[in-house]
């Protein structure tokens, strides 16, 4: 009986991670889909989401899994992607048909292009005053348990060194005794 229920248990966790490794690698192509719909290399695409080419890279090439960060990156820099497809694979690529991939395309090189460069103050910014006291904002709180350790620590006698020994690789030793 222990045994057939064992069996059950490892046929059930091989096809979970058989089915989660091959979403996974499925999810993948989904990623590359995307990178070559909108004719980017891995560099600029890694770029334009706001992750790390190595990141991707690693993704690409079997090391690192994608995550809900990659999948929440694609989806703010790509509104019309449809999650449902880059997650699952159900569905198309994008929730509109209406949009295509020379429309999205131009939004791409547009946001990147203007927003990338622009130096341009949004507003004022405001710089803080250096003469407020803010010094009684940053004392950290302590417990009662913390100050008594640190009281502790300060009553503790000084130590004082008695010796010091000095070894040789010819196997002898010096010692060394301080003058009171």
């Amino acid at each position: 009986m222990f045994f057939l229920l064992y069996l059950c248990k490892v046929n059930v966790n091989a096809l979970f991670w058989g089915l989660t490794h091959q979403i996974e690698a499925i999810m993948k192509d989904r990623i590359r889909n995307i990178m070559e719909s909108r004719k980017m290399t891995q560099q600029e695409f890694a770029e334009f989401i706001g992750m790390s080419p190595a990141s991707l890279s690693s993704i690409f090439n079997g090391r690192t899994r994608p995550t809900l960060n990659i999948v929440e990156a694609i989806k703010n820099k790509i509104p019309s992607i449809s999650t449902d497809w880059l997650m699952f694979g159900t569905g198309t690529m994008y929730e509109s048909e209406s949009s295509n991939v020379e429309q999205s395309k131009e939004e791409t090189h547009s946001s990147t292009a203007s927003g990338m460069l622009d130096f341009s103050v949004q507003g004022e910014i405001p710089t803080p005053d250096l003469f407020t006291d803010t010094s009684a904002q940053r004392v950290p709180k302590m417990t009662p348990n913390q100050a008594k350790n640190i009281i502790n620590i300060l009553d503790k006698k000084t130590r004082k060194i008695t010796e010091i020994r000095i070894f040789f690789d010819d196997k002898t030793w010096e010692t060394f005794v301080p003058k009171e």
